[in-house]
């Protein structure tokens, strides 16, 4: 694999007109840590997690308000019919590939059920988004495992994020090109903090801040991303539900086909604690011009950081390379 740890940005193109935070990441929203369990072994194995923890305390007893979207529902998201009727979370939110989805949800109900305070918990809605890293990974394999889970959640850290392949965007194809994990961010009106972190598995005619950028012929126009983007804004789960379907505004920029065979999702939280009023309707535009831009700046991050890789096709049953996309420097 050729490595290539470069942003967007390092290539001299900027998105939107929102300036971003320090790290131009998810992290850049206080208190929310991320961690990756990234597995590359052998010639078959391509895959691994990602973890997203909104705070540092008891996700559980300290429940996030947030609000999830659906573009178009070929895929699984666990926890989706809770987050909608009560419009919060209760648990970390890991990303991984199909085919782990329940080992997802156990390595959170363990971890949740080993938080301080949460003895007498016997009820938990955890919170899990796939995508299918099938074209380079042996999916069918059990990995990863209950315990690689529990490494990512364990990784979770503020400060800088790996992007590119690693994660649950290890074994993940975009346009036709090498995905991943990809996060920016925005601050709106010098106020509130946005951030955005992507898991990219999908196709279309891939565009760069609006221009047509040449692919491999024949790409993909089936497959999958998950959003989360997370604000310290004080929000509604009614307003941040309506912020997640404008990340999708983000996705349609960068060219997605948004096509029959494909699962778009999007999750919004916040990490204010709710003590004061929420933000009104109509000062919500700034926040969704920004998801819009920290959305399709994360899905290019995750292109241009990802390398080059030879995985197994499990659908072929064959070796497959799958190129990263390489951009001229400034």
């Amino acid at each position: 694999m050729t490595q290539n740890p470069s942003t967007l940005r390092d290539h001299g193109v900027s998105i939107g007109r929102y300036p971003t935070g320090p790290l131009n990441a998810i992290t850049d929203v206080d208190g929310v840590r991320v961690g990756h369990c990234t597995l590359i072994e052998g010639s078959r194995t391509r895959t691994g997690a990602t973890a997203i923890i909104p705070h540092g305390g008891n996700v559980f007893t300290r429940k996030s308000r947030a609000g999830l979207a659906v573009l178009n529902g070929f895929g699984k998201f666990s926890g989706a019919t809770q987050i909608q009727e009560l419009g919060q979370i209760e648990t970390p939110i890991l990303l991984t590939n199909t085919l782990a989805t329940g080992r997802a949800i156990d390595a959170l109900i363990a971890h949740t059920l080993a938080q301080p305070g949460n003895a007498r918990v016997t009820s938990i809605n955890a919170v899990v988004g796939e995508t299918n890293d099938s074209r380079l990974n042996d999916i069918r394999a059990p990995r990863p495992t209950v315990a690689e889970m529990t490494q990512a959640l364990d990784a979770a850290q503020d400060g800088p994020v790996a992007q590119g392949a690693v994660g649950a965007g290890t074994g993940t194809v975009a346009f036709g090109l090498k995905g991943g994990i990809g996060t920016a961010s925005r601050l709106v009106v010098g106020e509130h903090t946005l951030g955005v972190l992507v898991q990219t598995n999908f196709g279309g005619s891939l565009r760069i801040d609006g221009q047509a950028v040449a692919g491999p012929v024949g790409a993909d126009t089936d497959g999958s991303i998950v959003i989360i983007a997370a604000t310290d804004a004080p929000l509604s789960s009614r307003n941040l539900e309506r912020l997640a379907q404008r990340c999708f505004g983000g996705l349609a920029r960068t060219g997605a086909a948004l096509s029959n065979g494909s699962g778009d999702y999007a999750l919004a939280f916040s990490t204010d604690p709710g003590d004061g009023p929420s933000l009104a309707h109509d000062a919500m535009s700034p926040l969704f011009e920004a998801a819009i831009e920290a959305t399709e700046e994360a899905i290019l991050n995750s292109l241009v950081a990802a390398v080059d890789m030879d995985g197994y096709d499990a659908g072929k049953d064959a070796p497959n390379h799958i190129a990263a996309l390489t951009l001229p420097r400034p």
